[in-house]
């Protein structure tokens, strides 16, 4: 392999060889340097050597960008790394990775809580129930949307607790950011902002473990413990109503103007579901040949309870306007019917004709499991009517209880509560209609 102390004339003056794709001219001075030129009259500096028994070669550059001292100088770098047994190329990749994630890191750094906020909910969503992935939506909405309710007499929808800080930067967000936060929103709405703050611990650590945004989050900004003093511990709930009180409060609902809201109420006590589930419940949902309702639940997706003979009997004498088992009476805006919106008022005026202070809708699902109590019924069976999850390996893996063994224990639950209420009853089998008379 020749070669030639290369000059700036010389390197002008190589050519490629007749009938070759390209030739290499060598430097006798930087062992390793050529000077490619091809067929085409493309002109490149290249290094070419030995490592661990393998020939690699690397271009440098074009000589109208390289001079010769500086290609020489590459050269020399190059002959170097490689007697210390290191690959110029692996450096160079390493490098340029190093460098593209830095950029990717600052470039990061510009974006909001709210941008990062929508690829957390898309990549979560899976793994939520749709009552979790809409808490996520509502609690960082922008609010100013028209509305009837819900809007404390302004007419238009309210900005979530987490709106505020939607507009702020990822990498602004830090303890004292996020404590001034929670002070301003927990005045007006706590229990509101305790949920916003749950939530927004989980997006901090999942920003935490992901590999995009871990660079920008240091630690979580929402665990502190002012945090947990400024907005307190969630305080345990123990509206229920007492054994004395069923009469009243039954006499109470059983007189509301509006029938359905009547007997949305009676079913929510009946039945022990959540106030959101009942509202969900279909006409389709409603088996009176099976005697079962369907139940769609944010734990298990869907269970299955015992259509009880008094819930069946006011079910099946409201209006069918609708899917909906307990519609609105007023048209949506896109002329549909839709669900009845929760009766918070009616039911407290209610419970105030009844003489019942602080009993809320949950307050009734509370009530049920209280009132079981009185029947001895087993745990088990009220958690399986409710939809709660199972407490123990027995109730998770052993025990499989059928519809109709349910049935059993809840039309007892049910017979006993009409009872205490002062609500008599038969059911006659030959025309299954129930007959219903308040004792006097």
């Amino acid at each position: 392999m020749a070669k030639e102390n290369f000059t700036a004339e010389r390197i002008k003056s190589y050519q490629c060889e007749q009938g070759k794709q390209q030739t290499i001219h060598w430097d006798a001075k930087i062992p390793g340097l050529g000077l490619r030129v091809t067929q085409t009259g493309t002109r490149a500096y290249i290094f070419e050597s030995r490592l661990f028994g393998k020939t690699i070669r690397i271009t440098i550059g074009d000589p109208r960008s390289w001079d010769l001292g500086k290609a020489r100088a590459e050269g020399g770098r190059l002959k170097t790394l490689i007697n210390q047994g290191l690959d110029p190329r692996e450096l160079k990749a390493e490098a340029q990775a190093a460098h593209e994630a830095k950029a990717k890191v600052e470039a990061s750094r510009t974006l909001t809580v709210g941008e990062t906020w929508v690829v957390y909910l898309e990549e979560r969503r899976p793994y939520w129930g749709d009552r979790h992935y809409q808490d996520h939506i509502k609690k960082a909405q922008a609010g100013g949307q028209p509305a009837m309710r819900g809007t404390r007499g302004r007419g238009v929808t309210i900005a979530g607790p987490l709106h505020s800080l939607m507009e702020l930067r990822l990498c602004e967000l830090r303890p004292a950011i996020v404590e001034a936060w929670a002070a301003r929103e927990g005045v007006s709405r706590q229990t509101s902002t305790r949920l916003a703050w749950r939530l927004l611990k989980g997006f901090l650590s999942w920003c935490a473990e992901h590999p995009t945004f871990a660079p920008i989050v240091e630690g979580n900004p929402a665990k502190t413990k002012k945090m947990r003093e400024l907005l307190g511990p969630a305080g345990i709930k123990q509206d229920a109503l007492q054994r004395e009180q069923l009469p009243g409060w039954f006499s109470a609902v059983r007189q509301l103007f509006n029938p359905v809201t009547a007997a949305y109420l009676q079913t929510l006590l009946l039945t022990g579901a959540r106030p959101g589930e009942v509202l969900e419940l279909r006409w389709e949902d409603v088996d009176t040949r099976w005697k079962s309702l369907t139940i769609r639940d944010k734990v298990e997706g869907k269970r299955m309870i015992p259509l009880t003979p008094y819930v069946s009997h006011i079910l099946t004498r409201l209006p069918r306007r609708s899917e909906w088992v307990f519609s609105s009476s007023i048209l949506s805006g896109d002329k549909t019917v839709k669900p009845m919106s929760k009766p918070h008022q009616v039911h407290e005026k209610a419970c105030t004709v009844a003489g019942i202070e602080g009993l809320t809708l949950h307050g009734l699902r509370r009530s049920f499991a209280s009132l079981t109590e009185w029947l001895e019924c087993p745990a088990g069976v009220v958690a399986q009517i409710m939809g709660h999850k199972p407490s123990a390996t027995a109730e998770k893996h052993y025990k499989v209880r059928p519809l109709d063994l349910l049935r059993l224990h809840h039309e007892r639950i049910e017979a006993w509560i009409l009872r205490e209420a002062s609500i008599e009853y038969s059911l006659d089998l030959q025309h299954p209609r129930l007959t219903l008379a308040v004792a006097a």
